[in-house]
């Protein structure tokens, strides 16, 4: 993405972004940002999940998934954020 930098993954604002039950304890005046940090995240989601299905079996392996585990990653929508459900 040219010219976009995102928040670390683990910042206060995207952990919260990724937490749809804490709209009550924000304040009015903060929920653009956080909205905008979600979307932000889940842009940012599009494009890794992208590149995680284009990896060859040698860069998997380099980062320990198998080919059926990149491709489930891939195939979550952008806004699912977070740990995959088991």
């Amino acid at each position: 993405m040219s010219g976009l930098s995102l928040p670390h993954a683990s910042s206060p604002v995207l952990r919260d972004a990724a937490r749809p039950g804490l709209r009550s304890g924000v304040a009015a005046k903060q929920r653009p940002a956080h909205w905008l940090a979600w979307m932000a995240l889940a842009l940012h989601n599009i494009g890794t999940r992208r590149e995680l299905a284009r990896m060859d079996a040698r860069m998997l392996k380099d980062i320990g998934l198998s080919r059926s585990e990149a491709l489930e990653e891939a195939g979550r929508a952008p806004w699912d954020i977070g740990q995959p459900r088991r």
